[in-house]
Parts: structure tokens; sequence; C-alpha cells
């Protein structure tokens, strides 16, 4: 029962969600990836991403120097539901975190995460 209670619980939170949302689209993304999408700071997305892997929702895969969060795909049919629950959020009420993604997407190189200030933290210094 507990681990139902903790991934419900997992889901009380907007950003969570948002996250949830974007990972359904990217297949895979870095917390840098993420933080441009979201427009949130680094701290706050790592924070969420913790709890979403402690759920089991979400799991970590480390490809060089970098972390790329994907969707758990090997978990309990009631999971699995509550993530096609999230799936089925309007990509009308997440329609800027999702270009902001694919934007932030296309500036991989050799199809891996980059390094640096993000988009969001140089639009917020000038």
């Amino acid at each position: 029962m507990e681990d139902y209670i903790k991934t419900i619980k997992s889901l009380s939170e907007k950003t969570r969600i948002r996250i949830l949302a974007l990972l359904h689209q990217a297949r895979d993304a870095c917390v840098s990836e993420i933080v441009d999408a979201l427009q949130e700071s680094q701290y706050n997305v790592s924070r969420h991403l913790k709890v979403l892997q402690n759920a089991g929702l979400v799991v970590g895969s480390k490809k060089g120097r970098w972390i790329y969060y994907q969707l758990n795909e090997n978990q309990a049919h009631f999971k699995k539901m509550l993530l096609n629950a999230v799936k089925e959020i309007s990509s009308e009420i997440l329609k800027e975190d999702m270009e902001r993604l694919q934007n932030r997407l296309a500036k991989r190189v050799n199809s891996q995460c980059i390094r640096g200030k993000t988009d969001y933290y140089n639009e917020s210094y000038q």
C-alpha cells in the first residue's frame, strides 16, 4: 500500500507532471534540457526528478558525463496506468514546454546534451 501512496503523492505537484509529460515526448532528456523546457531552476528540476525516481516513475541512465532521464517502462500495471493518464493531458496545456524542449533537443551535439548556460538563464541575465 505504501508504494501506491508514494506514487500518487509524487504526482501531486505541477512541475512533476510537466516533467513526465516532457519525457513522454522526448523519450530521454538531461537535467539542463528539462530546465530550459520548464524555465525552472536546476535545483528545482533535480529535486522533482529525485521524487519521481523514488516513486519508480522515472529512471536515469548515465551516458558519458550526463545522466539522461526517461520514463520507467519496467513497472507494475498501476504505474503504467498513471503515466498513461499524464500522457493524455492536452498538448495545448503544455504546448510552450514542448516547444522549448524541442528547441533545446535540437541543440544536441552527436545526440548528446550540451554543456553550458541554458537558454532560460541566458534570457534571465540579459
